[in-house]
């Protein structure tokens, strides 16, 4: 991820509606809910809803299909990844232990990138 789609995908949740949708879709993944069923629970009306998913979807951050008459939305998992890679990226300097911390005890994401390097 290059520094102009990150501030694109960070933009796209630096609004109360949006990031409420999306960690939504986060928390029902990988199945993901219909447009109704997000607005309903965002409180706004569908065609708000519909420019709030246009805005994340343009960021990368998910994805929808058709199923019948409706349109299902969830996380773009991968996108959420690549924002937090994008933000941790060199984090702490080649020392794990510092971001260790940050990722709930995780590695840290050079590190992750490494491991990905060495296996392809």
């Amino acid at each position: 991820m290059d520094k102009k789609k990150a501030i694109e995908s960070l933009s796209a949740l630096a609004q109360e509606t949006r990031l409420t949708a999306f960690r939504h879709l986060v928390a029902c993944s990988p199945d993901g809910k219909s447009a109704g069923e997000i607005a309903r629970r965002c409180k706004v009306p569908h065609n708000t809803m519909s420019t709030h998913f246009a805005i994340l979807e343009r960021a990368g951050l998910i994805g929808s299909r058709k199923q019948g008459r409706e349109v299902i939305y969830s996380a773009d998992i991968g996108g959420l990844r690549m924002l937090v890679d994008f933000l941790a990226r060199d984090c702490c300097g080649g020392k794990p232990e510092i971001c260790g911390q940050v990722f709930g005890g995780a590695s840290c994401a050079p590190q992750r990138r490494e491991t990905e390097r060495k296996r392809a």
